[in-house]
């Protein structure tokens, strides 16, 4: 029978099918774990006598709580220390792999799979964070799960579930110069809504996807979850094939021609159905940010922000008077207008080596706007120490932004990277929820091209709103930014703790 890319994966992986209403038991490939969500996980194994099932399909690595400043010396916050405390014993009891503080391949668990080569075509992945979403732009079929459900995958690598509802989501078209994989999925969930892919795994396609480069497809997939989607898929294709090729476990000779093999059967057939489809065309696209409180409350950066009055539907109207009041903002204000006082630049949704390099670009030669904090993490240790032997971080430095070490750091308030109450925020990330930065913190959730630009002139703005003021912006080829990926394991580099 004719099937979409989840289907075949999904097939590929059931180990029963339910009956009478009962869920399917798939079979997992991957389990990524880390501090936040794992340990009542191993304290119910330790109370019912078990092990974990397959501790070579198992990976932890420390990330949401972690320090990104002094990473030598004592964690201070006693909660955050627990928890990391927490998970070195559990991975130790257990014989868990495990990537710490101080470790080349620390870093955010959605960074690490990747460039590891633990995450392939065709896998199942999951992992207690809702953003696992982001290994599907590999052609696999990723998603978060709960606390009782990482014990579940722990003891047996299955999981019971019942199968998704599918959505294509097919973007048209070319990109415009200044607009990036991050408008394309804020632009995408602004038209369907946050609760619009709930129950679905939407599979990207079209053009507009097939140019963009893994990186790029790995921010698609990552913010599928705030359309409420379960999963986000891409099929894999020669991009993804030399972004895996040569990585620590990645398949090799005899073995990586007949993984690739297998990985071209990876793509939905032209006869199949999926339950509804969506269109879009990349073309009309402009650099999106969110004005609101949640990631589908966003417009073209060239838009105001929305007069309550003017909108019909009342719940939608209700939503936005709260969420102005609680960001702070005027109705009709233009969101160019908008001053912010922290860049974050980072998380697993625009941390990676890609991102770096685009915003070192736009900043070189510049200093940032005086009354702006610019926080730059890169999204692993490995991530880091790229962008030094590339000479990124003096770049940073040059341009009075802060450097850190690997973390999830502001994209979340778990951790000392804190927006202080009313503090405003252009950030990379992924969620602009009250207090997610910080409590009373305000977000609005950009592109690196948008943080950069912003960075310099204190307002939302764009790389063509700085070409306004200065001719040497207009010259600036955004096209050329370096896009090879991540290089793979160097045995020779070490974190400088």
């Amino acid at each position: 029978m004719a099937g979409t890319l989840a289907e075949k994966v999904w097939n590929d992986h059931l180990v029963r099918r339910g009956s009478n209403g009962e869920p399917d038991l798939i079979y997992i490939d991957l389990h990524l774990l880390h501090e936040v969500t794992s340990p009542q996980a191993f304290e119910g194994l330790r109370l019912a006598g078990r092990q974990v099932r397959r501790t070579d399909l198992t990976m932890a690595t420390e990330d949401h709580n972690t320090p990104t400043l002094d990473i030598d010396l004592p964690i201070a916050d006693l909660t955050s220390r627990t928890q990391i405390d927490t998970l070195r014993n559990n991975a130790k009891e257990f014989g868990v792999r495990i990537h710490s503080l101080g470790d080349a391949d620390q870093g955010i668990v959605h960074q690490v799979g990747p460039q590891l080569g633990l995450t392939q075509p065709g896998m199942t992945v999951v992992c207690g964070d809702s953003h696992t979403s982001t290994h599907g732009a590999f052609g696999g079929l990723a998603f978060g799960i709960g606390t009782s459900e990482v014990e579940h995958v722990l003891a047996t690598q299955t999981l019971p579930l019942q199968p998704f509802k599918t959505m294509a989501i097919n973007v048209h078209g070319e990109l415009p110069p200044g607009t990036t994989s991050k408008d394309i999925i804020l632009a995408i969930i602004a038209k369907i809504g946050t609760g619009g892919g709930q129950g679905y795994v939407l599979e990207y396609r079209g053009e507009a996807i097939r140019k963009l480069s893994m990186e790029a497809r790995m921010t698609i997939c990552n913010m599928s979850i705030e359309a409420g989607a379960r999963a986000g898929m891409i099929a894999p294709d020669d991009t993804t094939f030399e972004y895996l090729k040569g990585r620590p476990h990645a398949p090799e000779g005899a073995d990586w021609d007949a993984a690739v093999e297998y990985w071209r059967t990876l793509k939905t057939d032209d006869d199949a159905v999926f339950d509804t489809e969506v269109d879009l065309n990349a073309s009309d696209l402009e650099p999106f940010v969110t004005w609101g409180t949640n990631p589908g409350q966003g417009l073209p950066l060239s838009a105001n922000v929305p007069v309550p009055e003017e909108i019909a539907d009342e719940n939608d109207r209700i939503a936005a008077e709260r969420a102005i009041e609680y960001m702070g903002l005027t109705p009709g204000q233009p969101l160019r207008d908008i001053k912010v006082d922290t860049v974050f630049m980072g998380s697993c949704t625009n941390g990676r080596i890609e991102d770096l390099r685009t915003i070192a670009k736009v900043i070189k030669g510049h200093v940032k706007h005086p009354d702006v904090r610019v926080l730059v993490v890169p999204a692993s240790a490995r991530v880091r120490l790229q962008a030094e032997a590339e000479g990124l971080d003096q770049i940073f430095k040059d341009f009075g932004a802060e450097w850190r070490n690997a973390g999830c750091s502001m994209c979340l308030g778990m951790n000392p990277d804190q927006l202080a109450p009313g503090e405003r925020s252009a950030s990379t990330s992924n969620r602009n929820f009250e207090g997610r930065q910080g409590k009373g913190g305000r977000t609005h959730l950009v592109s690196p091209l948008v943080a950069a630009a912003t960075a310099i002139r204190g307002t939302l703005s764009s790389v063509a709103d700085l070409a306004e003021n200065d001719p040497s912006f207009a010259n600036l080829d955004i096209d050329a930014i370096d896009g090879s990926p991540l290089a793979p394991l160097d045995p020779n580099l070490i974190v400088q703790v």
